[in-house]
């Protein structure tokens, strides 16, 4: 039995070895057939192969570690029409050139199916945010992206901070996800470092079936620029008034069957007011409260990876994430520390050109921490003191494979167990956790050449809501330029550890608020249609959606008066309960071409009708109406460009159930970058006026603001790129 056993090892060590000796490497450069210039980041693939890289800063590419024989090269880029060619062994020195096109309509985007699609292929439709539409807007974060370059996001910011929505519902309601991976923690997408960031991919409603849960109002993907140059070095820095600075260094380096992807990210901003009142007893008093913190974080990212030959790939990833708020001593007792530790493993083998698999395990811990400078009596805490807040560790394993059993139908299956573990000394939670191990399938059928179909279906058990199944159907009929699409989807979201198990204290309004661990999960229906006119100088889209959410987890009031105070000593004491419903109405354009001359616009619009079916009244933090506005223009004299950009932002007003309305506004800027290509390195000086107009929501301290914007600010940019 060990001879045999020891044999076989023997055959497959032969095996590996000669699909190992066999490989050959593929070279080339990438040009503007037009203009002879260098194509820079231009992406290449291999079918039927996990390898690919991307250009370097003279349009140079080299693929390592391909079997031999013949291989056909899928090539993208954002400025350029996708392009495939075939090469083999013969070829030396491929000379490939690209011709220019107005308008990305060869974008591949994942998100909506979780295989690759390009975007007018795609039966779920996704937005896309690219790095050349941050760079030309002058973006430094994730939160900012967002808002600036989709009407589908809405923000609410108070003295408490800034919560994000979409498409009228908060951000509990969906999920990111960092290369199709499900982020977690308090921090999330503050821990985005938007300088080393390929595209967004937004996926608007209902997406459970195949994101499991808090997929109720859409899913945001980040997808990494991880270059597969040899070596790619990147230094990015951006000022503006306020202290705010957002500076990082990002080092890739690729050798052969190694990879190694390094990311650092400092941002720190000073706090400010937007009023020097505050409203007490209906009067006005001076204060020194800040609607802004100040804060310094630094981000850490590090991948490896060893891809042994092109059908197997392997990678390794860790992150840390540290945020401090620097808050005035003379009005506040403490500061607030946010640390994530991060990691990660997976894999990835396409076993033939029709099947891969992949599995993947995502680690997260996040700690939320007091940080006491002065003496606190409501917290019993001295200076120097730090009381945790709030440990949560998040695990998710997952296993996925993809079969296209023929040229009509691509299966996905996969299985995923998530765990969550929270702990909480403010809530005299000591340990509580849950797990949910789930089951997925979908199938993407091609039934002619104009029509397809996607039935996918997801089913879980959840330690302590039991079982539950989310199904999902998607249409999409091809007619020349035109898309049209129809889906109907499912979602869930189970109550998060806090809300069953939390006690929330709000003393000045002598108010105690207690979990429920006899609650269930949220549910909701989506609907959605959707048309698309593709040109290639102009493209539209129009998306119809209804989104009804039942059992919605609320404030449900059980005892107030000499009663609560007998039982509990408060006088209003609340629990958390699924009492509520709501739903929403809502339609987007987006609309973007390309006029000549180097002019191009894009415009997006939103308009929401939401319920909260108990109260009558909207959606918490939701809003009505929004649009979105860019115009560029772009001139290139030889080795230098010039980039101009006009980004406006308009919300109509926005509702809180505690606050009210926060006002309509607009805010307006002007970017601008300049580009030299010195050979291996990029310089690109940019500079800039934030909210021209100089709009200030200057009401008094804790109103529900329309924007913390401090008003006009001046800011300057400063990137530095090498590839070889």
């Amino acid at each position: 039995m060990r001879t045999d056993l020891f044999m076989t090892v023997i055959v497959m060590y032969c095996c590996m070895c000669s699909s190992i000796h066999a490989q050959i490497s593929i070279h080339g450069k990438i040009v503007d057939i037009e203009t002879n210039d260098p194509v820079i980041g231009a992406n290449i693939r291999i079918d039927n192969s996990l390898a690919g890289c991307s250009t370097n800063s003279e349009g140079e590419f080299n693929i390592n570690n391909l079997s031999s024989g013949k291989h056909t090269l899928s090539i993208t880029h954002l400025s350029y029409e996708p392009l495939s060619i075939t090469a083999d062994n013969e070829q030396k020195e491929l000379d490939i050139r690209m011709h220019e096109s107005y308008m990305n309509i060869g974008q591949v985007v994942v998100t909506g199916t979780g295989t690759h699609h390009r975007m007018t292929d795609s039966p779920v439709p996704a937005a896309v945010i690219t790095s050349k539409d941050l760079n030309n807007s002058g973006i430094s974060t994730l939160d900012e992206a967002l808002q600036k370059l989709t009407p589908s996001f809405s923000s609410m910011t108070n003295g408490m901070g800034t919560t994000l929505s979409l498409n009228g519902l908060p951000d509990n309601y969906f999920i990111f996800l960092l290369n199709g991976k499900r982020m977690s923690g308090d921090d999330t997408y503050s821990r985005i470092n938007i300088q080393h960031v390929k595209r967004i991919e937004i996926l608007n409603g209902a997406s459970s079936a195949l994101y499991g849960t808090n997929a109720i109002g859409g899913v945001i993907n980040i997808i990494s620029d991880d270059a597969k140059n040899a070596v790619s070095i990147s230094s990015n820095t951006h000022y503006a008034n306020k202290g705010r600075l957002v500076s990082s260094v990002n080092a890739d380096i690729a050798e052969r069957e190694f990879g190694s992807y390094t990311s650092y990210q400092r941002q720190e901003a000073d706090s400010w007011q937007l009023s020097p009142f505050e409203e007490i007893n209906n009067a006005l008093k001076a204060t020194n409260k800040i609607a802004s913190s100040g804060f310094h974080s630094d981000n850490i990212t590090q991948r490896f990876t060893f891809d042994p030959t092109d059908k197997l790939s392997f990678y390794l990833r860790g992150g840390y994430y540290n945020n401090k708020t620097s808050r005035p001593q003379d009005v506040y007792s403490y500061d607030m520390l946010h640390t994530t530790y991060s990691y990660g493993i997976g894999s990835k083998y396409m076993i033939n050109k029709n099947t891969y698999i992949t599995a993947d395990y995502y680690a997260d811990y996040f700690i939320s921490t007091y940080c006491f400078f002065k003496d606190d009596a409501k917290n019993s805490a001295l200076k120097g003191d730090e009381q945790v807040r709030k440990r949560t560790r998040f695990h998710d394993a997952t296993i996925k494979g993809i079969f296209n059993v023929n040229s009509w139908n691509k299966i996905s299956v996969g299985t995923e167990y998530m765990f969550d573990i929270l702990k909480s000394q403010t809530d005299n939670i000591n340990k509580e956790s849950a797990y949910t191990i789930a089951l997925f399938a979908q199938d993407e059928i091609r039934i002619t050449r104009s029509l397809q179909a996607l039935l996918g279906l997801r089913y879980l058990y959840h330690e302590n809501f039991k079982n539950y199944a989310t199904p999902n159907v998607a249409l999409m009929y091809k007619l020349n330029h035109l898309n049209f699409r129809g889906s109907y989807a499912t979602g869930f979201r189970t109550p998060t550890l806090s809300e069953m198990y939390a006690t929330d204290i709000a003393k000045t309004i002598d108010r105690i608020t207690i979990g429920n661990t006899n609650l269930k999960p949220e549910k909701s229906d989506y609907f959605s249609f959707n048309t698309e006119y593709t040109h290639s100088r102009f493209a539209v889209s129009v998306n119809l959606f209804y989104n009804k959410i039942r059992d919605m987890i609320d404030y449900n009031t059980i005892a107030q008066g000499d009663e609560a105070s007998k039982q509990y000593g408060y006088k209003e004491v609340r629990q958390r309960d699924n009492i509520a419903r709501a739903r929403v109405k809502g339609i987007s354009l987006s609309a973007n071409g390309y006029i000549g001359a180097g002019f191009s616009i894009n415009i997006g619009l939103s308009h929401l009708n939401t319920l909260d079916m108990a109260t009558k009244k909207p959606i918490d933090k939701s809003i009505k109406n929004a649009a979105t506005i860019g115009a560029l223009w772009r001139h290139t004299w030889n080795k230098y460009q010039l980039n101009a950009n006009i980004t406006g932002r308009i919300n109509s007003k926005r509702y809180s159930k505690t606050y009210g309305y926060a006002p309509a506004y607009q805010l307006w800027d002007l970017n601008t970058r300049y580009s030299f290509h010195l050979k291996s390195i990029i310089l690109e000086p940019g500079a800039g006026i934030e909210n021209l107009f100089n709009y200030i929501d200057d009401r008094p301290y804790n109103s529900n603001y329309a924007t913390l914007s401090p008003g006009r600010s001046f800011y300057i940019s400063f990137s530095i790129k090498f590839k070889s």
